[in-house]
Parts: structure tokens; C-alpha cells; sequence
């Protein structure tokens, strides 16, 4: 128990990055309804264009997500998670600067155009990172503990991001989001220990060749190593293959698919729907997302989660 416990522990400086991460994305969702209605069609509450731009930026999201986060997670295996978890943290906050500066409809503009692109490095791989960092230090049998605190603390903090927002101004909650993003990619810089590196791991799961060691030659990679190493990562030829030799993690992926599919369908639409029937703002939106998110944080970390509280 007691090992157990200090190796949980271990993650704490994991946690807290990940929760301010997270708590900075999480507390402008209740506002950018407002500011992209109010960007693209002032005075209203129904706006079609908006809804066909948030619609054309998920499937774009989703289609270069795809193609993306293999890569990062490949090179993560060889050059460590800490490396890797500052690409996608650091992406995050520049979307979230431009309208911390202004909502007009050019910033607006400005801001899609980035989100969209950086949503590529952004768009899950945190979560995704976070979790291979905890089974790099957590064994086996304590792993399912560890992967419930930890979708727990991200619970957390879209109950206390969303709330924050419902008593902030919509100006000052753009500028506390980029502030806390800013203060989790500091935080996790300085104190989150880089995760092992398995050196073993010369040749990924789905690679059809052998990876450069980056640890040969003293550290030192050349060019023609890192040609190769870009040119053995994961691409979408090697993801299908996957996909066709494992069926477990094909079903795992269909059902991953599906149910996220009916959640950002809904979460889409229904704003906006709520926006024109019942004209709710923000506030509103806060107050429904805060009812959600309680009942999540306390199904996905429970009280008697073990080692739950020792660990925070």
C-alpha cells in the first residue's frame, strides 16, 4: 500500500500541469459561442455560417488529429513525454491570446484560422501523452487507478474552468485562460521529471523498419539518423495496419469513433440551439456544463477510488 501510494505521488506534479492545462481550455467553452456569434452575425441569435465553420473545423481537426498524434506518440516512445507534452501546450495558448486581446471579427478570424491549425497538436494529445506518462511510471496492476484520477482531475477541471467563467467577464476570462496556459507549460517545464526513455524500443509496434537510436554517437543525431527517424514515425499507412492486425483495438477504435462522434455532434449543435430558442449566453452555458462536469468528476474519481486522496 504504501509503495503504492509513492508511486502515485510520483504523478502529482503531472497532475497539476494537466489540470491547469485543462482548466484554461476548458473555461472558454462556456464563452466562444458568444464571441463567434457575436463576431460573425452581431445582433443575433441564429447564425447558420457559425455553425458550418464549427462544423468544418472538427471534421478538419478530426482528419489532421489523425494523421498527427501517431507521430507525436511515436517520437514521444524514443525522445520522452515531457518533450513531447510541450508542443501541444504550447499551441494551445497562442488561439487564446488573440481573443484575451480582441473578439473582433478579423481577431476572430485570426483565431479560427490558428485554432484549426494547432488543434492538430492540441486536439487530445495532451490527455493521450498524460496517460502514456502514467503507464511509463505506474506498473501494471495500479495502472486502472492511476487512468481513473487522472480522467478525474481533468473532470476537475472543466467543473472549476466552466464555473470560473460563469463569474468572470467575457474579456478577463480569455485573459485568465491564456494566463493559466501559460502558467501549465511553465509549471510543467520546470517541475515535471522527463519520463524514461525505453531504450530498448528500437523498432516501434507498427514500424516496418528498424528506428535510429537517438542514444548512439554520444546523443549526437545526425541528418541522415533524423530522415530516418521522421521517415519510420507513424503515418496513416502503418495506423491502417494496425487497425487491420489487432481486432481488439479495432473495436476499441470503432466504439471510440462512434461515441465521440454523438458527443461533439451534440456539444456543436446544442449550444447553438440553446443560443436561439431560449437565448442563453454564457452564463447559462456554464451553469449546464458545471451540472455535467460534477457528476463526471465524481463517477470517474470516486472517494473510494484507492489511493484517490493521498495522492491530492
Amino acid at each position: 500500500m504504501e509503495m503504492a501510494m509513492t508511486r502515485l505521488s510520483a504523478l502529482n506534479h503531472l497532475f497539476v500541469s494537466v489540470f491547469l492545462h485543462n482548466f484554461s481550455t476548458f473555461m472558454v467553452t462556456p464563452a466562444i459561442t458568444d464571441v463567434t456569434m457575436s463576431a460573425l452575425c452581431p445582433g443575433q441569435d441564429e447564425c447558420s455560417f457559425a455553425i458550418y465553420l464549427s462544423g468544418f473545423q472538427q471534421a478538419v481537426v478530426g482528419v489532421g488529429s489523425l494523421l498527427v498524434m501517431p507521430m507525436i506518440g511515436n517520437l514521444s516512445d524514443k525522445y520522452g513525454r515531457k518533450a513531447f507534452l510541450t508542443i501541444p501546450m504550447s499551441f494551445a495558448v497562442i488561439p487564446l491570446g488573440i481573443l484575451a486581446y480582441s473578439r473582433s471579427r478579423n481577431y476572430y478570424y485570426a483565431y479560427y484560422a490558428l485554432k484549426t491549425l494547432t488543434a492538430f497538436f492540441c486536439e487530445g494529445t495532451v490527455h493521450c501523452l498524460s496517460l502514456a506518462y502514467v503507464a511509463d511510471n505506474i506498473p501494471v496492476g495500479l495502472r486502472a487507478s492511476a487512468f481513473g484520477v487522472l480522467s478525474g482531475i481533468v473532470s476537475a477541471s472543466f467543473v472549476c474552468g466552466t464555473l470560473s467563467t460563469r463569474f468572470l467577464s467575457t474579456p478577463v476570462t480569455f485573459q485568465v485562460a491564456t494566463a493559466m496556459g501559460t502558467a501549465a507549460l511553465v509549471y510543467m517545464r520546470v517541475f515535471l521529471p522527463e519520463s524514461a526513455v525505453d531504450k530498448s524500443l528500437l523498432a516501434p509496434i507498427i514500424s516496418k523498419g528498424e528506428m535510429v537510436d537517438p542514444q548512439e554517437n554520444n546523443g549526437i543525431v545526425n541528418s541522415a539518423n533524423r530522415q530516418q527517424v521522421f521517415k519510420n514515425v507513424s503515418s496513416l499507412d502503418n495506423t491502417i495496419f494496425f487497425l487491420k492486425s489487432s481486432r481488439v483495438f479495432l473495436q476499441a477504435s470503432i466504439m471510440a469513433f462512434f461515441g465521440n462522434l454523438a458527443d461533439v455532434g451534440l456539444h456543436a449543435s446544442m449550444l447553438y440551439f440553446l443560443k436561439a430558442q431560449f437565448h442563453f449566453d454564457k452564463d447559462q452555458f456554464a451553469d449546464l456544463m458545471v451540472i455535467a462536469g460534477i457528476g463526471g468528476t465524481i463517477s470517474q474519481a470516486r472517494p473510494d477510488t484507492p489511493y484517490f486522496f493521498p495522492i491530492l
